[in-house]
């Protein structure tokens, strides 16, 4: 035996972890949740917290170059009664779901959709983001292979409050086939938000003094009609190295958007683009034609149409849906908008969605969310 005793103590334990079954083994590391293990009215608290910083900030404006004028400069938000530039909300929507990941969709087959997204406070740097879930549904499919979780997901900043909360819906495969069904409980949710509900986020703010010269366009929310098609012109091409960047800078860690070692013997060969980067891309795309939309206030839905990849080019444009006015707001309304991001296809014909319905080629992202304008 060894004479010395921290080695001989180091030997001890290495001996007993060779004796330790198998399954002891595997309960030292996180699998994720499958469809069974997913209870109605259970709620599951992510870890771990997350304290956004201002390098958290640069990495993301590195990454997709958002030219928004309240998330760009201290200044420009101080001018409006912000104490400093928010946090920008497409970000604030990465690094909650982000930690929803490893305990909902670790082994997802495929997000479904979003409702009931609503913005509720701003988020500064400094605030650190800790997200929560509560099952509200579950429906195993005919297959009998998978089945849906509905979870009503919740992040709060470090004093309790809810900053963000959205329901969203994913197929999770089942682990053992053999377990019968559990009763289907599917919730009722909202299709679209209403805007007498949106607003939270916003707090007092002195946008007649807000700087359009600054901003970067002159046009407010009078200035936009129902029907107006917005072609956003640029075109952003996604590098391998960036879209797998963006991810682990939400701490996401689904595998298909890393691991391609496992992901060339699946179905496309190669990693996929986490779909949130594509909203990122579209979001910053849509400065060009909308550049005082400087909030997000919510999503009525988003539904990710086709698999991107590495290489492609994606481009956008959006049509303004519907015109509201906030409530005990007269300084800022809202539009309620439906981009469209594309790829390696411009957008000047403005491709969408076909006679008979469908979304014709090239379009990756469908996405019907409101914003807030200076009225």
């Amino acid at each position: 035996l060894p004479r010395d005793a921290d080695w001989f103590h180091y030997w001890i334990e290495a001996r007993n972890n060779d004796h330790m079954t198998q399954s002891q083994k595997i309960d030292r590391t996180v699998t994720g949740n499958y469809f069974e293990d997913f209870k109605v009215g259970e709620e599951i608290v992510h870890p771990t917290p997350r304290t956004v910083t201002v390098g958290d900030v640069s990495f993301y404006t590195a990454l997709y170059s958002g030219r928004f004028a309240v998330q760009s400069s201290d200044a420009f938000a101080q001018s409006i009664g912000y104490p400093c530039s928010p946090i920008d909300d497409i970000l604030v929507f990465h690094f909650v779901i982000g930690k929803t990941v490893p305990d909902v969709s670790r082994n997802a087959i495929a997000n479904l959709g979003y409702a009931e997204f609503r913005f509720l406070a701003p988020v500064y740097p400094g605030d650190t983001i800790a997200s929560t879930s509560e099952v509200i549904g579950v429906k195993q499919n005919s297959s009998g292979k998978n089945g849906t979780v509905y979870v009503r997901t919740t992040g709060r900043n470090q004093n309790g409050d809810p900053v963000l909360s959205f329901a969203r819906w994913v197929m999770v495969v089942k682990k053992n086939l053999d377990l019968p069904a559990p009763e289907t409980v599917i919730p009722e949710l909202d299709k679209e938000i209403t805007p007498e509900t949106l607003g939270k986020a916003l707090p007092p703010l002195k946008l007649t003094v807000y700087n359009y010269a600054l901003a970067g366009s002159p046009r407010r929310w009078v200035d936009y009609a129902v029907g107006d098609k917005i072609d956003h012109v640029d075109g952003q091409t996604i590098e391998e190295a960036e879209h797998q960047m963006a991810t682990r800078l939400y701490q996401n860690t689904a595998r298909v958007h890393f691991n391609q070692h496992r992901e060339s013997q699946e179905r496309f060969g190669r990693r996929l683009v986490y779909g949130g980067h594509i909203i990122s891309i579209a979001r910053s795309l849509s400065f060009n034609g909308l550049a005082n939309a400087f909030h997000v206030l919510g999503l009525n839905g988003a539904r990710h149409a086709a698999p991107s990849f590495a290489g492609d080019t994606i481009y956008a444009w959006s049509e303004v849906l519907d015109k509201a006015e906030l409530p005990d707001r007269s300084d800022a309304g809202a539009l309620r908008l439906r981009t469209f991001a594309v790829k390696d296809r411009n957008c000047a014909d403005f491709p969408g969605v076909k006679d008979d319905g469908k979304l014709e080629d090239g379009v990756v992202l469908d996405m019907d969310y409101w914003v807030a304008l200076p009225r």
